[in-house]
């Protein structure tokens, strides 16, 4: 595929990433605040799901670092397989988010000190940047299935340790309010 056909195939989809991209933190903030069993309905508290999505966050970070890996090593159907495999847990880790918090009262963390501070800093960095990262892996996406790789990759190199980030930070803002879980 030409640099010209790329670029066609790549705005057919623009229109898909941006709504997606507004489409989700909307969605995700407006039902985050929903609690299921508030509004009467007799669902059982999903207090089982929040060590089940965290490994799924670890699962991801793994997956991501095998990816770059195969990439480097020239492994391109390897590397877009797991690519897809990161979107796919990407996809069920919010599913079940959103189930936990629909049925379930929030955790407070109960840390103090110094600590709270560490923990509020990543929490804070971790919601941000699981919001910006929504465009960054579409874009990436639609860039290698359009073909173009070189814009795909310059994009990767920074939607790679953000995506990271946000993988590794919610595992381990699951450690620290773990504690506290009722």
């Amino acid at each position: 595929m030409n640099k010209e056909d790329a670029l066609l195939q790549e705005k057919k989809y623009n229109k898909w990433v941006i709504a997606l991209s507004i489409i989700i933190p909307l969605a995700v903030a407006a039902l985050f605040g929903v609690n299921l069993r508030d509004l009467g309905l007799d669902v059982e508290p999903l207090t089982f799901l929040p060590p089940i999505y965290a490994s799924i966050n670890a699962i991801t970070a793994v997956i991501l670092v095998i990816a770059v890996i195969a990439i480097k090593n020239k492994k391109m159907v390897l590397h877009e397989n797991l690519m897809k495999t990161a979107i796919g847990c990407s996809i069920v880790f919010l599913v079940l988010y959103m189930a936990y918090h629909m049925t379930s009262d929030s955790t407070k963390f109960g840390g103090e000190g110094a600590i709270k501070y560490v923990y509020y800093f990543i929490l804070i960095t971790h919601i941000l940047l699981s919001i910006v990262i929504i465009p960054f892996v579409l874009i990436t996406f639609v860039r290698a299935l359009s073909g173009s790789f070189e814009r795909h990759k310059k994009i990767a190199r920074i939607t790679f340790p953000l995506w990271l980030y946000v993988a590794i930070s919610g595992v381990i803002v699951y450690l620290m309010i773990s504690p506290y879980y009722v």
